[in-house]
């Protein structure tokens, strides 16, 4: 991850703009599953990250950076998060798991983890209502945008996002491992 995130900072500063697309493919959805973690509103999670972007290209922030983007990203969005929330004042916030400091640190947990955490996540997304679970396998498992999957699906975007905004309440207890999935 660390190569592919100096690779692309390299391409950011000489002014590649395809590499800023790379960038938000790489991160929008992990980034926005790791906000989920601390807001629980999959709206507001996609609406901070997408902040976090426009800021990161309009300021051109990245210039700066001399290692890799993705711990400051989640870090950014953790920030981010807890400011948002804390204007609102509805939550009391919670110590951040072991797993998700280890992303931040740039530590990829052993590869035995991961595949145990894997096989955890995917016996509870079976569990999941049929609707819920095609949507999800179809956005997280295929890479899907929600336009994409409502196509593939035959439902509405708006459905699309109600089933996976579901999907992602049920599986809370497994973000973690969502989003490890989504950068291994």
């Amino acid at each position: 991850m660390r190569s592919r995130d100096l690779k692309l900072l390299e391409k950011l500063k000489s002014g590649d703009a395809s590499a800023f697309k790379e960038l938000f493919d790489l991160y929008y959805m992990p980034l926005s599953v790791y906000a989920l973690k601390f807001c629980g509103s999959f709206s507001l999670a996609e609406d901070i990250v997408q902040e976090l972007f426009v800021k990161l290209w309009d300021e051109k922030t990245f210039m700066s950076f001399n290692n890799a983007i993705g711990p400051y990203l989640f870090k950014a969005v953790k920030n981010n998060t807890l400011q948002a929330l804390k204007k609102r004042s509805r939550y009391r916030f919670e110590v951040i798991d072991q797993q998700l400091d280890l992303l931040i640190e740039e530590e990829m947990p052993d590869m035995a983890t991961v595949e145990k955490e894997k096989k955890k996540l995917y016996k509870e997304i079976e569990a999941l209502p049929e609707k819920s679970k095609g949507v999800f396998k179809a956005i997280v498992l295929q890479n899907m945008k929600y336009k994409e999957a409502a196509e593939h699906l035959g439902v509405s975007v708006n459905t699309v996002k109600t089933h996976y905004s579901r999907a992602l309440k049920q599986l809370r207890n497994s973000l973690d491992a969502i989003v490890l999935v989504l950068l291994v």
